[in-house]
């Protein structure tokens, strides 16, 4: 059990003034918080206990005991694992290969760290038993809708990846009840996918967003939250591992989507498999 120093960083700049202040405070001095009964963080943070409480509770954690523990789990793994590795243009091939790699694994290792079990349930029945499937993302995370929609057409189900307003407006227009909207925003604020996701949401179709960790206006928006984590010090090596963290959830739904429909998934592949093949031939 661990991720609570990452919930605690990746949230930090969306949590309220006095929330943000025990965050501060835990993310300065872990080693110290584990051992302190809530009452003592509070007067050591100069905040009440119900304040505490709301902080654990809005990272998505039972109470502050359970937040203790995962940041004891991660203290515990802090020995073994690497930090990220700023990517220096004046590097050598050497240090490209081991830094961009190590930040990579890092950013699923995380990733694995904040993802709830149960939501991940919640989107692969809920893709597996929809009519229609919508796919939303805006540049980069447009390039994982795609991603998703190349493997859902490969196991036969009906899906439209649209990286577009005016495209994905359209789409949302016309979904119902039975259908759901799949909106990939790695900060949660793209403009586009929020306006396109409240079209579906009026519509009834089940919400499932794919964001950083934390409270943002797309995951707000969803009846289920799956969530990244990437937490380099460089802009240009978080938008690599961000993509490599959302494209590793993207396959982990594809194959609980595909076990839970295994022979006609596997039918479906080989139909596919042979389709392109022919074509490959001819060419």
């Amino acid at each position: 059990m661990n991720g609570g120093l990452i919930s605690l960083q990746e949230s930090i700049t969306s949590l309220k003034p006095s929330e943000r202040k025990v965050a501060e405070y835990i993310i300065h001095y872990p080693e110290e918080v584990i051992n302190l009964s809530i009452q003592k963080l509070s007067k050591r943070t100069e905040v009440s206990e119900a304040t505490i409480i709301r902080l654990a509770r809005t990272l998505n954690y039972k109470g502050f005991q359970e937040l203790k523990l995962r940041i004891a789990g991660d203290l515990a793994t802090k020995q073994t694992s690497k930090s990220y590795q700023e990517i220096s243009i004046d590097g050598t091939v050497d240090s490209f290969i081991e830094n961009v790699s190590n930040n990579n694994i890092q950013s699923i290792n995380d990733t694995i760290s904040v993802l709830s079990k149960e939501e991940v349930e919640k989107a692969i029945a809920a893709l597996s038993q929809a009519r229609k499937i919508a796919l939303f993302g805006i540049g980069a995370s447009g390039l994982i809708a795609q991603d998703f929609k190349q493997k859902l057409s490969r196991i036969n189900r009906w899906c439209e990846a649209a990286v577009d307003y005016d495209t994905q407006g359209t789409i949302s227009a016309n979904l119902e009840e039975q259908d759901v909207v799949f909106g990939i925003s790695y900060s949660g604020q793209t403009n586009d996918i929020i306006e396109s996701l409240k079209i579906a949401k009026d519509n009834g179709a089940t919400v499932i967003t794919l964001t950083k960790y934390g409270t943002n206006p797309v995951s707000d928006l969803a009846d289920i939250k799956l969530f990244t984590s990437s937490l380099e010090k460089s802009i240009r090596s978080g938008a690599m591992s961000s993509r490599i963290s959302q494209l590793n959830v993207i396959d982990i739904l594809y194959v609980g989507m595909t076990s839970r429909n295994y022979e006609e998934s596997v039918a479906a592949l080989e139909r596919t498999r042979k389709a392109v093949e022919v074509a490959k031939k001819h060419g």
